[in-house]
């Protein structure tokens, strides 16, 4: 049994249906008002070798974009492995950082809220957030200009 809370499984759930479609819309070759906030990774499985496309929320923070990081796609990131994304309609290469300090993560939680509400409702806040650390979730830290 999961010891992730019965809402988060829901949401995971949710996402899986609602990604389909967003998958779709996010490898257009142009920009759409939804690649403003989000885009789509391009992850290969480290063991399978098995090709994923992930739509991602992302905040820009100077060079870098900032994405939460909870679910399990995240374990196939290698920081000394760059990363395709289709960033608002053009591929971009990007290289991965797994922030798992609890303090920065928080840090960065708070400035991504600040850029875009909407991350409140899938990131871990307040006292949940250690917890939620400690069960794996991570901010990936994507320095476009380091790939």
């Amino acid at each position: 049994m999961s010891h992730r809370p019965l809402s988060r499984r829901i949401q995971a759930r949710v996402m899986r249906v609602v990604n389909v479609p967003m998958r779709r819309v996010l490898a257009l070759p142009v920009s759409t008002p939804l690649g403003e906030r989000l885009m789509l990774a391009h992850i290969v499985g480290r063991r399978s070798g098995r090709h994923y496309r992930q739509p991602l929320s992302y905040v820009r923070e100077g060079t870098t974009l900032l994405t939460p990081g909870g679910g399990n796609w995240k374990l196939n990131l290698r920081e000394d492995e760059p990363v395709r994304l289709r960033l608002q309609g053009s591929d971009v290469q990007a290289r991965p950082e797994i922030v798992s300090d609890a303090q920065e993560i928080e840090r960065l939680l708070a400035s991504m809220a600040r850029a875009n509400p909407g991350v409140a409702r899938f990131a871990p806040a307040g006292d949940g957030l250690p917890t939620a650390v400690r069960q794996g979730f991570r901010v990936i830290r994507w320095h476009l200009d380091a790939a």
